[in-house]
C-alpha cells in the first residue's frame, strides 16, 4: 500500500462523490417521497428530489465516463454504464436511507446527524456496486481501500458541506 493506492480509491469512488454533491445543485421542486407521510412523519421529506435525484446521477456518471476516457477504470459499453450507475445511484440512494432513518427517529431536515450525514452516501455506492458490478468491486477496491474511503470521506464531506454552506447552497454547514 502507498499513496498512489490510497489516490486510485479517490479515483474510483469520485463519480459517486460528485453524485452526492451535485445532487444538491440540481434541487427541484417535486419531492421523491410526494410529500407523502409514514406513520405520521415524512418518508424522506422536502430535500430529495426527483430532480436531484436524477441530476446527481447523471452528473456523476458523466464525470465517470470522463475519467475513463484517461483512464478506463469502470469498464466499457453496458458495464461501464452499469458500474457508474451503482456507484452514482448507489450514493445518492445510500442518501435517501440515512434520511428515512432520520424521519423515523424524529430527526428534522438539515438536523445534524454525526457519521451517518457523512457517509451515508458511501455506504451506498458501496453496496449497489458490490450488489449489481460486484467482479467489478472486488477487483478494483481493496480492504485497505475501503478503510482509507471510510476514514477520509467524512472529512471531505465536512469540508465540501461547509463551502456549499458559505456559498448559500446549502442551509446548514453539514
Amino acid at each position: 500500500m502507498n499513496i498512489f493506492n490510497l489516490l486510485y480509491a479517490i479515483w474510483l469512488i469520485f463519480p459517486a462523490y460528485v453524485a452526492n454533491a451535485s445532487a444538491v445543485l440540481f434541487k427541484g421542486k417535486t419531492p421523491i417521497d410526494f410529500n407523502k407521510t409514514w406513520q405520521g412523519k415524512p418518508i424522506f421529506g422536502r430535500g430529495k428530489t426527483w430532480r436531484g435525484l436524477a441530476g446527481g446521477t447523471i452528473a456523476g456518471m458523466a464525470t465517470g465516463f470522463l475519467m475513463n476516457l484517461f483512464h478506463q477504470s469502470f469498464g466499457e459499453g453496458i458495464e461501464m454504464l452499469i458500474i457508474l450507475f451503482s456507484l452514482c445511484f448507489g450514493a445518492l440512494f445510500g442518501d435517501m436511507m440515512k434520511s428515512f432513518v432520520k424521519r423515523r427517529i424524529g430527526k428534522k431536515r438539515g438536523e445534524k446527524w454525526i457519521i451517518a450525514d457523512q457517509i451515508d452516501f458511501l455506504l451506498g455506492a458501496f453496496l449497489f456496486a458490490f450488489l449489481f458490478a460486484r467482479e467489478w468491486f472486488l477487483s478494483a477496491f481493496q480492504w485497505y481501500h475501503i478503510i482509507f474511503l471510510l476514514i477520509l470521506t467524512p472529512l471531505i464531506h465536512l469540508a465540501t458541506n461547509i463551502l456549499a454552506y458559505l456559498l448559500k447552497l446549502k442551509k446548514v454547514p453539514w
